[in-house]
């Protein structure tokens, strides 16, 4: 079990807005997080990852503690191995699309796998540039999954996908996410995307 309790100030220089969250996610399930822009959404993903830290509160991982502000104790972000797909995707621009998963894992059967589940086998020697923003999603999503994480954080993963892509993208990681008992934590807009994923939902700004 993944328990979360934390407060992150935002805005300070316009009315100290904060946001404070209190949840638990099932461990080897993946828990759809929505709400409105503005939410917090996307920093409790980077909280929860140690991209950033929270001005108080708990992150506790099936009894590992990744952060207690009364304590003192914060992980940094290497030794909580989680994989994370960002907005933005974040890229390598000189790497090719098999670089980025040779990067992660020398598991040539398993990059093969991932290649042929995001569509891009034909494309691995293709550098981002040269990429769809889809096909690029799809790298990024596929990147994270490289190393096996327990854990993968993803913000917004799919925004950037036709209804047909998603329909054989998505089940094929559910797939992926039962197979290698990942626990997986999506952010989405669109929470109908999701029902592809059994697990729990979470609303967050309402």
């Amino acid at each position: 079990m993944i328990e979360i309790n934390i407060e992150k100030k935002l805005n300070m220089y316009n009315g100290g807005q904060s946001i404070k969250f209190s949840g638990r996610f099932p461990l080897h399930m993946v828990t759809k997080i929505t709400g409105p822009s503005g939410a917090g959404k996307t920093t409790l993903l980077k909280i929860i990852a140690g991209l950033i830290t929270s001005e108080s509160g708990r992150i506790s991982v099936n009894g590992s503690i990744w952060l207690d502000t009364e304590r003192e104790i914060n992980l940094p972000p290497q030794k909580r191995l989680a994989g994370f797909v960002f907005q933005d995707y974040a890229l390598f621009p000189n790497m090719t699309v098999l670089q980025h998963l040779q990067y992660a894992t020398k598991d040539a059967e398993w990059i093969n796998r991932l290649l042929n589940i995001a569509e891009l086998t034909t494309f691995a020697d293709h550098k981002p540039i040269h990429l769809s923003g889809g096909q690029q999603q799809r790298l990024a999503v596929v990147r994270a999954l490289a190393i096996k994480p327990k854990l993968v954080l993803m913000d917004e993963p799919f925004s950037a996908l036709d209804s047909k892509t998603k329909s054989r993208f998505l089940p094929a990681l559910n797939i992926l996410f039962e197979e290698i008992k990942t626990t997986a934590v999506i952010v989405s807009h669109y929470p109908m995307e999701l029902d592809v994923f059994t697990g729990n939902e979470i609303s967050m700004g309402e």
